[in-house]
């Protein structure tokens, strides 16, 4: 039988009353201070909240039902209960708050500070600053490494820049040239590879992440700016916010393969969690472009708020589960290795376990095989080994809920 890890896609299956709406799409309106609400099935704006001055970036977590939205101009970041589509708290950041990011176990969120060139660390149990890292001047684009603990910061300045920030010290592990001003970055699933739009010459680089080199320069449309990878990482689109469009890339051959036309001013895009729908939006035209990338058509225009950005990932796909009343990530009481790994990997918690529920999905979240790990005084259990060896290569998630009720959740990669 195969067994495949899910957990973002079971959250998804598993839906409040409220959301059965599903995925959402939030669109940060710079000029109009607010987030307009979109049903990513229907194509439809069903509510618009009020935020900070000038929401700007946007970042969902994973594994939890929230949003968070920098503040340009109020230099904060808001939060958001993707539940109730509800401000629940404004997080005090640095100046200009930029680009944001949430870590892959949803622990932290990362902000790019452009004016006071630092990075802030947000604790998302707390809803506060928990560090301040001081980077290259004018950090603008940040995002997070979904297998390792690494955070790319791109600096928008004519000598562009990469810093590289450990997540678990918090301090720059290193710092990669790369093209002139550059804006977007996004890692890809295996964590190997890192894109960047240099908005200033029109390219985009390609970082090995073993060696930390650009090993790739691609030519896109003029004056690139977002960035976001497919669920396979075989593609990467780029909005060109001065060409108007969209650039497809084959991250196999580091080559564009399609051009799509959007409207006026593209600016932030992002892909549903499927991959069937990429979502670009449209500065000027004060649209989202809906793109069918199968067909690399455009197959909806959404009217949104005045001069909306959503420079991120804006497409959340969790609902707050009625059968889970309070959700707490625990990812630092097991650990998995190897992983990656080829074929067999082993659990270890770190406490004797006890009426633990180990479920395994597929990809539309159905349960194909479910583990109990019960422990006792003569026999604890506290490692359970996994035979993969008849899964395809990828990245899967693993749920486990304790008998406390605490959910557990872990990335594990096959290669």
């Amino acid at each position: 039988m195969k067994t495949k890890f899910y957990f973002i896609i079971v959250m998804l299956m598993i839906i409040s009353v409220r959301n059965c709406v599903g995925q959402t799409a939030y669109i940060t309106n710079c000029t109009d201070y607010s987030i307009s609400v979109i049903n990513v099935a229907t194509n439809t704006v069903i509510d618009t909240i009020s935020s900070g001055g000038c929401p700007y970036g946007v970042s969902t977590n994973p594994n939890g039902n929230e949003t968070y939205i920098t503040n340009e101009l109020g230099n904060t970041v808001s939060v958001i209960n993707t539940t109730t589509d509800s401000v629940t708290s404004y997080i005090p950041v640095g100046s200009s708050p930029t680009g944001i990011s949430v870590n892959s176990n949803g622990s932290k969120v990362y902000v790019t500070n452009k004016n006071s060139n630092n990075v802030s660390v947000i604790n998302t149990s707390t809803h506060t600053v928990s560090a301040t890292i001081q980077v290259d001047p004018y950090p603008w684009g940040v995002a997070a490494d979904i297998i390792g603990n690494n955070v790319f910061v791109t600096h928008s300045n004519s000598a562009g820049t990469v810093s590289v920030i450990n997540g678990s010290t918090n301090s720059i592990s290193t710092t990669i040239p790369v093209g002139n001003s550059p804006h977007g970055v996004c890692v890809s699933p295996t964590g190997i590879r890192v894109y960047v739009t240099n908005f200033g010459d029109s390219t985009v680089n390609v970082i090995n992440t073993i060696s930390n080199i650009v090993s790739a320069s691609i030519v896109v449309g003029s004056s690139p700016s977002a960035i976001c990878i497919s669920p396979d990482g075989s593609k990467v689109y780029v909005s060109n916010w001065n060409d108007n469009s969209v650039s497809v890339i084959n991250t196999i051959t580091n080559t564009v393969t399609n051009t799509i036309s959007v409207g006026i001013k593209p600016i932030g895009l992002s892909l549903s969690p499927d991959g069937s729908k990429l979502f670009v939006v449209n500065e000027l035209s004060n649209t989202v472009s809906v793109i069918n990338t199968a067909l690399n058509t455009v197959t909806a225009s959404i009217p949104v708020g005045s001069n909306p950005i959503a420079f991120g990932n804006f497409i959340s796909s969790y609902t707050q589960p009625a059968a889970i009343a309070s959700y707490k990530t625990e990812s630092e009481n097991i650990s998995i290795s190897p992983n990656p790994f080829t074929s067999q990997t082993t659990i270890t918690f770190n406490e004797e376990q006890k009426n633990t529920t180990i479920k395994i999905m597929d990809v539309l979240g159905n349960c194909i095989q479910q583990k109990t790990a019960n422990g006792s005084a003569g026999s604890p259990t506290r490692q359970l080994t996994l035979d993969m060896s008849d899964v395809a290569k990828g990245i899967y998630f693993v749920q486990v809920m304790q008998e406390n009720k605490n959910v557990i959740n872990k990335k594990i990669i096959i290669n």
